[in-house]
């Protein structure tokens, strides 16, 4: 299985900067994309920034020029810089990754647990 650790959510004013991380472990045979997503309260769950294998990103129109998505293979690790916060950005973010793990042997998605950011104004 894998597990998924995330940390760096707080209470932050607008205009103010976090840095999200995520931690994969377990029985991994290889990690393929990595990525977050948010969800606010009465919303559905929306994609916030992906990073495949090789480092191509894919983000979000409201996000991009804000956030930065970047990984530490070698860790196992994947990052969200939020930069200018909005209140808007309020939100519980999930880090998603998509994994072989050496129970399986295929390829799933796997979820984090959450993390909560808000954005005072």
């Amino acid at each position: 299985q894998v597990q998924l650790v995330e940390s760096g959510g707080g209470l932050v004013q607008a205009g103010g900067s976090l840095r999200l991380s995520c931690a994969a472990s377990g029985s991994i045979v290889s990690i393929n994309a990595m990525g977050w997503y948010r969800q606010a309260p009465g919303k559905q769950r929306e994609l916030v920034a992906t990073i495949t294998s090789g480092g191509s990103t894919n983000y979000a129109a409201s996000m991009k020029g804000r956030f930065t998505i970047s990984r530490d293979n070698s860790k196992n690790t994947v990052y969200l810089q939020m930069n200018s916060l909005k209140p808007e950005d309020t939100a519980v973010y999930y880090c998603n990754v998509e994994a072989i793990s050496a129970m399986s042997m295929s390829m799933y998605d796997y979820w984090g647990q959450g993390t909560q950011v808000t954005v005072s104004s």
